[in-house]
């Protein structure tokens, strides 16, 4: 694998982002045969393949949000994204935070591990606010 540029790891992170925001996978973010390991709190799955990752986000996130927050550091294989996540539904507003790492071949995604702090409700979040003091946002 060829050593990815800090400008390609810039517009896969934007890429990505676009992708968490619309549910549609940009061209040159994934390649045809990417393979996904998603890792939540009580769960862990997997897939290979543009359109499988791409139902696996839409099933398991279908509403559409924002991504207030993100940061994307290049590695010896890929990149590695931070990324916070809100989005509404008729509870309320949701967030999440996510890690991924993933593997470059050809200037796209190729193999993508994502962590996930589970979907934390209104409610939750409203617990944190009183019970959790942030030393940074």
């Amino acid at each position: 694998m060829s050593t990815l540029d800090a400008r390609r790891a810039k517009e896969l992170a934007d890429l990505f982002m676009e992708f968490l925001q619309t549910n549609s996978a940009p061209a040159g973010l994934f390649t045809d045969d990417v393979f996904v390991d998603l890792s939540l709190p009580q769960w862990r799955l997997q897939t290979s393949g543009r359109d499988n990752l791409v139902a696996l986000r839409r099933t398991s996130h279908p509403f559409l949000g924002t991504v207030p927050r993100h940061r994307a550091d290049v590695t010896g294989t890929g990149i590695v994204i931070e990324f916070e996540e809100r989005w509404e539904d008729a509870d309320g507003t949701w967030y999440c935070r996510e890690l991924l790492r993933a593997d470059v071949r050809d200037n796209s995604m190729s193999e993508v591990s994502v962590y996930c702090t589970g979907d934390w409700s209104p409610e939750v979040q409203g617990s944190h606010r009183r019970e959790v003091t942030l030393v940074r946002p």
